[in-house]
Formats: structure tokens, sequence, C-alpha cells
């Protein structure tokens, strides 16, 4: 049996490439689920953002493969009924979906409702429905589904699930029956001492979460194996590879009962080491590794296994698994945040973007991908509320964008007094990358994007659903900063003659201030005003007034109520006019 070192080599006299596969998955009422379809392959990559829905996938491709096991149990069992209408699953065997009562299987709890119909309305049962189609590895295309009802809180009802909701029920197929669903949550954190376990009690522990107290046990019996070849020329030489680390074979301990595993550190090649004493990393490879070769000819369902493993070996670690996952003939299905694995799997395998509707991504741009790893679930529910979104460098630009809106009742007020804004600093980049992450989700979905005046103007790949705009003048504060402004400001607060003309003598000491240092005129839009010459100036007026300063930038949008609506720029007219049209033309899914 030829093998190369590190893994698996791909002659094709060791194994053929994995011709059986799942090719769709279509959930109904099973947890955040209502109806979702997702497209499957050989790999498979599960991205977005937390609670959008991955590991709900994987765990109803889970709850299915438990229920062929126990129909594959009752066929084999009731001679008179072979095809029985289904059969009990308990919630303590729900090993990968673990609940403290089965309702919490079911959409928004509901395991009955009303169905309305003539005469008196009646109470109808909610079923989960989980429909999986797959290609036998003869070609042939075949469909399984089945109906999860609800019992008891200790118990479910599966059966195959009716045709059209007539009396006759789906046919189970044998490709289907001789499908296998394994599934490995995240790395947990790893005992100091681990016992012997049986089969079922490691198969228990690892649907509770609890993988790394059961790390020795998977590899002890990868050790066990017959003529130890998975641990010595597979296992073994990948651990060297990645991590510089001989892993030596585990050893179990009769009189305790125990199985004890340790390795040699690269840097220490003359100690023996515990496994405890290894980084979380080298743990995660191991548990990864042992539990894939355990599991030959399977669908391998993989919950975050980048999990504790910087960058460079999360690409190794997931070339590793998919290379096995083709040699052992297995279908692989992960679910994953990182960036590293979401551009590697870009590039060769497929990828499912879990936001909005769960659907395979186009690859459109290497910013996609980016953004799909850094924005959070809350942006897709405020993008799906409003339907488009605003682009501004931070909080103080919409208060003064309200209150320009304001002061000329225009339209825009309304619209900005709670708009989906995201504040990007003066990077048009940045909008970019998250508005397209969102488009991923929302193809509709329409964009604003303001900042203040850049020296090298905006990128020129413009696209039409994301409007962006620089101001002429140096930044928005330079549209309300004049000399009238400050002194009606004045007037409104404080003892008029004495407190005018103390706000005329700051003005023009900080003036005299900035040609002495030759910087610009704060009135002619080419100084950062918020910056150079409105703290200073509120500086010196208070300090002349014998008074504290209160006045400070997030208060600059006070200084607008102030300006006449026939002095405000019409520029300030034209961007409040964009932004009305741009939230008016948006698109509120339903």
């Amino acid at each position: 049996m030829s093998k190369r070192a590190g893994w698996y080599n791909r002659d094709a006299d060791y194994r053929e490439a994995t011709a059986k596969m799942l090719t769709k998955l279509t959930v109904r009422n099973f947890k955040q689920f209502e109806d979702v379809t997702v497209e499957l392959d050989n790999v498979v990559v599960f991205v977005g953002p937390n609670d959008s829905g991955k590991t709900t996938a994987l765990q109803a491709l889970s709850l299915w493969g438990l229920g062929l096991r126990r129909w594959r149990e009752l066929r084999g069992t009731t001679r008179t009924r072979p095809f029985s209408p289904g059969g009990t699953i308990n919630r303590l065997d729900l090993l990968s979906v673990p609940v403290r009562q089965t309702n919490l299987l079911w959409r928004g709890l509901q395991t009955r409702r009303h169905r309305e119909g003539e005469g008196r309305p009646s109470i109808e049962n909610v079923r989960i429905e989980i429909i999986v189609e797959g290609v036998s590895s003869t070609g042939e295309e075949w469909v399984c589904g089945l109906a999860f009802g609800y019992a008891n809180p200790e118990s479910i009802y599966c059966r195959p699930l009716r045709i059209d909701d007539g009396e006759e029920r789906m046919a189970i197929p044998n490709a289907a029956l001789e499908e296998r669903v394994v599934f490995l949550p995240p790395m947990s954190g790893l005992s100091s001492t681990e016992v012997l376990l049986q089969p079922g009690a490691v198969n228990v522990l690892i649907g509770e979460g609890r993988t790394a107290e059961v790390l020795r046990n998977l590899c002890y019996e990868v050790y066990q194996q017959p003529g130890n070849d998975l641990w010595n020329e597979v296992l073994t030489p990948l651990m060297q590879k990645i991590f510089g680390a001989t892993v030596l074979p585990p050893q179990y301990n009769s009189e305790r009962g125990e199985i004890t595993l340790h390795y040699k550190d690269a840097y220490m090649p003359n100690r023996e080491l515990d496994l405890s004493s290894s980084g979380r990393g080298f743990q995660q490879t191991l548990l990864l590794a042992a539990y894939m070769l355990l599991n030959p000819n399977s669908v391998v369902l993989l919950d975050e296994p980048d999990a504790h493993l910087e960058v460079l070996r999360q690409r190794e670690i997931y070339q590793a698994i998919t290379e096995t996952a083709e040699q052992q003939r297995s279908q692989l299905v992960i679910a994953t945040h990182s960036e590293i694995i979401l551009n590697e799997a870009a590039g060769r395998h497929t990828v499912t973007a879990f936001i909005g509707t769960p659907h395979r991504m186009d690859g459109r741009s290497s910013q996609v991908f980016k953004a799909l790893s850094e924005i959070g679930f809350e942006h897709y529910l405020q993008a799906r509320q409003k339907g488009w979104v605003l682009y501004l460098e931070g909080s103080t630009d919409l208060a003064i964008l309200q209150a320009f809106s304001r002061r000329l009742q225009h339209p825009a007020e309304y619209v900005l007094t709670r708009p989906y804004v995201h504040y990007v600093g003066n990077q048009p980049m940045q909008a970019r990358q998250h508005f397209w992450g969102l488009r991923e989700a929302l193809p509709s979905l329409k964009g604003y994007a303001l900042f203040d005046r850049l020296d090298r103007g905006l990128p020129s790949d413009i696209h039409d659903d994301l409007q962006e705009y620089t101001w002429a003048k140096r930044e928005i504060e330079n549209y309300f900063c004049s000399p009238k402004v400050l002194e009606r400001w004045v007037e409104s607060g404080h003892n008029v003659p004495l407190s005018r003309s103390l706000m005329v003598d700051a003005i023009e000491e900080i003036e005299s201030a900035l040609q002495t240092v030759n910087l610009s005129s704060p009135w002619d839009g080419d100084l950062n005003v918020s910056e150079q010459f409105l703290p200073p100036v509120f500086t010196a007026f208070y300090k002349k007034l014998g008074e504290f300063n209160t006045m400070s930038k997030s208060d600059y949008h006070t200084l607008v109520d102030h300006i006449e609506p026939d002095e405000i720029d019409l520029e300030v007219i034209a961007v409040l006019d964009a932004i009305a049209e741009v939230a008016d033309s948006a698109t509120v899914p339903r």
C-alpha cells in the first residue's frame, strides 16, 4: 500500500475518487430554519456570522443521519412490516443536537398550530422535515425525506415524509441507507487524565461537545487498527510535518484504566511530554486527524475545525483534512469563521454563505470574502430591515447631517432619524468591503457613502448601487464654520455684548496664530476646522470668559442651529437630496 510522508497519496490504484455524495439539503421548521435549501458538494464550506445557521445545518444533516440509522434498525427487526412508518428517537440519542427537552428542536418551539378550514378550527402537528438529495456510487440520483414529530419532552417520532401531504410516504432509497453521517463539534478543554471508554461513551461525549475528553481514546483506537498503518504512516507523519513533533504510541494502564499519550517536542527531542503540555492547536489537529481516520466512507461534518489554529496552520490543516476526505472516500462539510479557509476553499471547493438565504457564493471579489469573515449578524439584520446603508466617517457626521436636514426641513430628516449607519472613517475600501458582504445576502441593497475630501479622490470602479461622494471642502464642519454662526451661538446662551466681543477676540487670536504657522484661513474650506480651528477658538473663548470649556467636537452639530437656511451651501442640500433618493429607492425584503 503506497503512501507518501505526511498524508495519503493520490495514486489511482489506492482508492477511487469519491463517487457517491449528498447534493442538497432542505430543512423545514428546525430550530431557526423555517424553510431553507443548501447545496452540497464533495467538499463544501459554510461561512457566515455567528447565529446565521451554519451549525444548525450541520445538526440537521446529523439528525437526518440518525433517523436513517433508526430506520435501518426497524427494517432489520420488523419482519412483518418491512416498511414500518417509523420509530421513536429518545432525547438522549440526539448526541449531535443536545437539548434539555425535545421541543427545543422546533422553530419557535412550535410543535402544534391551529389549522383553519371549514367548520371549527383544528390543531395540527408541526413536523420537522429534512429532505436530502444525493448521488449513489453508480451515479443514480436519489431523494430521501424524513419527518420528525413531537412526542413528549423526552422523545420524538421519525417517519418517512408524506408525499404531497397525502397518506403515501416517500420510499427510503437503499443508496441513502448506505450513507453514514458523523459530526465533530469544536475542540474543548483537555482533561489531565482519561480513562478507556467504550465507543458508545466516546460518541456521547463527542455529541455533548466534550471532544477533548476523548482525544486519547480516539488516538488509542487509531493505534489499535490492524497493522498500525494509520498511526505509523499517516497520523504520526502529519503531526511531524505541521508541528515538528513526534507523537508516541498511546499506552493503556490496565491497573488505573487510563490511557496516556506523550510526544517529543522539536525543541526538546530527548524529553517525553504529556499531551496536556501541548498547545490547543496541536490538540485540535490531533483530534481532527484521529476522528477522520476512524470514519472512512462517511459524510464528515466539522464545526470550526480551524479553532485554536493560527493562520499558517489553518491553511495546512485545511489541506490535510480535504486530502484525507478524498482518499477515504468521505464527503466533507465544514462550518468556519476563518478567512484563510474561506479563501482556500473559494478557489478549489464549494463555499456556501449563510447570510440571508443560504446560497453558493459566486466568488465576486476578495473584498466579499474578507467582509464575510468580519461582518456580524446584526449588520445583516439592520440591512434587511432598512434596505439601505449609510457610510460615514463617524457619529458626529450623522449628528451634523441630521441638524442640517432639520434646519432645512428637508425630506432626508425622516430617513436620517434612525438610519442603518456604519462608520468607516475616511476609508472608501472599508465601505465597499462591508457593502459587498451585505449584498451577498441582500442583492437589492442600496448604499450611500460620504467622505471628507480625499487627496487622491475616490477609486475609479464606481457601482450604481453604492453611491460615493466626497465633500468639496475639507470636511463637513467647514459648511457651518463662520464668524456669523459662532457669534449667533454666543448670543443664544451668554451675556450678549460681553460674550460676543470675547468670541470676536478669540476668532481673531486663532486666525492670527494660523497665519503665523502658514496654515490656510478657516473660512476658505481647506482647513481641518474640527481639529485646527474650532477647538482652540472655544478654548480661548471660555478662558476669556473665565469658565470651563464645555464645547467638544461631539457638540459641534449644535452650531448648525445658528445658520440661516438661505446661508446653507447648495452642496449640503445636494447631499441630503441624494441620501433621501437612495433611501426612497431601497427595497425592504419581506
